[in-house]
C-alpha cells in the first residue's frame, strides 16, 4: 500500500460531474505495483466509472484482503472509508459493515488468491448470501507477492514463467459464481478500458452481488507465451458475448414494435435512438445457458468477456434478513438493547 499522495494541483479547465469534482478528486495514492499492471489499469477504470457516475466519495467503502490487488483501494478515493482486512476475509468483512449500515456503497477488490485459494469459502457465501456489494477480482494467474507461483485459477496446462506447465484444474470464478447465486455475473480485460468502465457502473448500481472478474496480467511473471493470462494471450481470444453501456436510472422509456421493424425513441437528454429488433442468440438471463457458453468456449481456447449472467428481480441480504433501513450507529439505546424481558420473550420461543 503507498502513503505517497499525489500532488494537489489541478488543472482548472478540468471537467467537472454532477456534484462539481473532477477525475482527479477520485484518485489515492501513488502505485507501488511494477510498471504496466494490469491491476494500475483497473485502478483508473474504477475512478472513471465513479467519477462519470458523481458518486460522493465517502459514500463508498473500499474493501480487500491480501495480495497485490488488495493494494489497489489505496490508490483511488482517498476520502472514501476503506478496510484492508486478513487474507481471504475480506467477504465476512464487509457483510458485518454491510449489515450495520445498509446506505453505503460496498466495493471489494481481491484477487485470484485471496478469493479462490484461502478465500473461496468466505466468496461462495457472500453470493448465496446475496450480499448487496460490488466483488472485482484483479485474475492475473499467479501470486505476484511470493513470486509467480500458480494460483487456483491459473489454466490446466499453461506454462509458468519457467517453463513448467499447471497440473491442476483451474477455479472459473464466473462459473462458480453462476453456481454459488450472484446476480450478476461479469468478466473483463484489464487493457479493454471501454467494456470495464460501464460494467463497473453497472455493478456499483446493481441490487444484489455483482461480480466481475477481470483478467488482469501480471507483467512480472504472467505475461509470457504459454500464458493464458498474458496481454497478448487474451487479445488473441477475446470474445465479448455483450455490447454494453449503463444508463442512471431515469423515469423509465417504452416502446412497442414488431421484430425487423424500426422505431425512434427520443431519450432523456433529447436525442433520438434508432432501434431496429433483433434476434438475439445470447441471453445473459439464462444461468444454465451462460455457464454452458462459458465452459463452451473455453474448450476452444477462447476467453468470454462482456455481461455474461443477471438477474435483477433477486432480492438482496436485507431483504433476505429484514434489516433496519437504519445504520445502527443512529439507533437509539433502547432499540439496540430492548431489555431483559425481550430476551426472556426470545430465548422462550425456543425452548
Amino acid at each position: 500500500m503507498s502513503y505517497l499522495q499525489k500532488p494537489k494541483v489541478h488543472h482548472p479547465q478540468l471537467k467537472k460531474n454532477e456534484l462539481g469534482l473532477t477525475r482527479r478528486d477520485y484518485e489515492g495514492g501513488i502505485s507501488t505495483l511494477c510498471a504496466g499492471c494490469g491491476h494500475d489499469s483497473v485502478t483508473a477504470a474504477i475512478i472513471q466509472a465513479a467519477w462519470e457516475l458523481s458518486i460522493q466519495p465517502h459514500t463508498i467503502a473500499k474493501m480487500s484482503g491480501i495480495g497485490c490487488s488488495s493494494k489497489t483501494p489505496g490508490y483511488f478515493m482517498n476520502t472514501a472509508h476503506g478496510f484492508n482486512s486478513v487474507h481471504g476475509r475480506m467477504p465476512s468483512v464487509t457483510t458485518g459493515a454491510a449489515a450495520a449500515n445498509r446506505n453505503m456503497v460496498y466495493l471489494g477488490v481481491s484477487g485470484d488468491g485471496d478469493t479462490a485459494s484461502i478465500g473461496l469459502g468466505q466468496f461462495a457465501h457472500a453470493m448465496r448470501r446475496r450480499l448487496k456489494m460490488l466483488y472485482i477480482i484483479e485474475n492475473n494467474g499467479v501470486y505476484g507477492l511470493t513470486k509467480g507461483q500458480f494460483s487456483a485459477t491459473a489454466d490446466f496446462g499453461s506454462l509458468s514463467k519457467q517453463g513448467r506447465p499447471n497440473p491442476y484444474m483451474h477455479i472459473d470464478p464466473v462459473l462458480y459464481a453462476l453456481q454459488m447465486g450472484a446476480s450478476f455475473v461479469a468478466r473483463s480485460f484489464s487493457g479493454d478500458k471501454h467494456q470495464l468502465v460501464p460494467l463497473i457502473k453497472a455493478g456499483l448500481n446493481h441490487q444484489g452481488f455483482a461480480l466481475i472478474d477481470v483478467i488482469s496480467p501480471c507483467v512480472t511473471f504472467n505475461n509470457h507465451e504459454g500464458s493464458t493470462k498474458s496481454y497478448e494471450y487474451v487479445r488473441q481470444h477475446e470474445e465479448e458475448v455483450t455490447a454494453i453501456d449503463f444508463v442512471p436510472r431515469r423515469e423509465e422509456l417504452t416502446t412497442a414494435y414488431e421484430p425487423g421493424a424500426l422505431a425512434d425513441v427520443t431519450l432523456h437528454d433529447g436525442s433520438t435512438l434508432r432501434l431496429k429488433k433483433l434476434d438475439h442468440s445470447y441471453d445473459p438471463y439464462d444461468s444454465v445457458r451462460a455457464a454452458a457458453y462459458v465452459q463452451t468456449h473455453q474448450a476452444e481456447g477462447q476467453v468470454v468477456t462482456g455481461l455474461i449472467y443477471v438477474d435483477d428481480k433477486i432480492g438482496d441480504m436485507h431483504e433476505i434478513l429484514g434489516t433496519v433501513g437504519q445504520p445502527l450507529r443512529d439507533l437509539a439505546y433502547s432499540e439496540l438493547c430492548p431489555g431483559g424481558e425481550a430476551l426472556a420473550k426470545l430465548n422462550g420461543g425456543w425452548r
